[in-house]
């Protein structure tokens, strides 16, 4: 079997044996602690840019499936595990880990001692680093991820270039595409909402020219900071409609609100982040993949109400607006994978919205 190494900005080099696509390919590489779902979280268009650690020892055991898809063509450019199973076993299983990673020009490396490379993200933060086949080229590698600048336009990469539509008979809702995940099309379909998914960019004039009853902010890659012209659409929506944020749309909300954000030493990835909500005391056990936090310090200047927070590290998790029917969460209530704990937040925003129709004296949708 081939060798293949994982090298890091800081000058670690991990050897490990090649699976996947036969190429080179540098990112920033993170870890999930995620036990199972790692087809969901290959296909996360919030991993665009980034090499993937799985904690998890024994990833692709039940293979691949046509099923668990969370968008079309996965965006991470790399993934990196202790092993690497070479005959799955479940009775959905169409393929194998190595041949999807393959198909879709994915390098991966197995046989790397992935604890001490968790342990060396978790004390050093997210480095870039770079997967290669040549071991003679590594220092030249090194000097290169030193020299790299942080890519800004990974949203640009993984949102729809044009606008479709799932229709339905319900409400009205316009997912803005910062890299959504199919789960929240699942969620809308599943309360017979009719989709309007738009690209990133689109203004607020062509949101409202859509007449929609309600807008989420989806998920997706990278620092929220450089999604320029988002917190003026988000802004000129305020007061308008009903609006929920997950994850980047989350701190895209923020934003537009005042609010900052920051990069986090590691991020949150996994399926066991337990958060607090803090009017009830109930505590949700979430799914979670992002890289940037809402700085709670700079809420005090804001219309925005904390409303969760993570018992791990105590950071934003849920924000209301205290004018407007306005909220976002951190964390991923579509789970895909992980707990359905959060769920609920998909009523909570279809009720905004019949309450917003009611309010205008419009005719509810069947």
């Amino acid at each position: 079997m081939q060798t293949r190494w994982l090298v890091l900005e800081d000058g670690t080099i991990f050897k490990g044996k090649a699976f996947g696509a036969d190429t080179d390919q540098w990112g920033e590489v993170v870890f999930n602690t995620g036990m199972t779902g790692y087809q969901e979280i290959l296909t996360d268009p919030s991993y665009c840019g980034q090499i993937l650690t799985m904690t998890y020892p024994l990833i692709g055991n039940y293979g691949i499936n046509h099923d668990d898809f969370e968008s079309i063509e996965p965006a991470i450019h790399g993934l990196i595990v202790k092993e690497a199973a070479v005959y799955p076993s479940n009775w959905r299983s169409t393929e194998t880990i190595d041949e999807y990673l393959k198909k879709k020009n994915i390098p991966g490396v197995y046989g790397v001692d992935t604890r001490k490379l968790t342990r060396l993200i978790r004390n050093s933060g997210t480095l870039r680093g770079a997967v290669t086949r040549n071991e003679v080229e590594i220092p030249s590698i090194i000097e290169e991820l030193n020299r790299k600048e942080r890519p800004k336009d990974l949203v640009k990469r993984v949102s729809i270039q044009k606008p479709y539509v799932i229709p339905d008979r319900g409400h009205r809702v316009v997912l803005v595409d910062f890299g959504a995940k199919h789960g929240i099309l699942r969620e809308l379909t599943k309360r017979g909402c009719h989709i309007t998914v738009v690209p990133y960019n689109t203004t607020a004039e062509e949101i409202l020219q859509l007449k929609p009853d309600g807008v989420l902010l989806s998920n997706g890659p990278g620092d929220p900071t450089d999604v320029i012209g988002a917190t003026q659409t988000i802004q000129h929506l305020f007061g308008k409609l009903p609006i929920f944020g997950i994850c980047l749309g989350h701190q895209l909300f923020a934003l537009a609100c005042g609010a900052t954000t920051s990069k986090l030493t590691f991020g949150h990835r996994g399926s066991n982040h337990p958060v607090i909500e803090l009017s009830t005391g109930r505590i949700d056990i979430t799914a979670q993949n992002h890289g940037y936090t809402v700085d709670l310090d700079s809420l005090n200047n804001t219309q925005l109400e904390l409303t969760h927070q993570s018992i791990n590290d105590g950071t934003v998790e849920g924000l209301s607006h205290k004018l407007y029917p306005a909220f976002s969460v951190q964390y991923h209530p579509e789970a895909s994978p992980g707990p359905e704990d959060s769920n609920p937040l998909f009523e909570k925003f279809i009720t905004l919205i019949s309450n917003a129709r009611e309010k205008k004296g419009d005719i509810i949708h069947a």
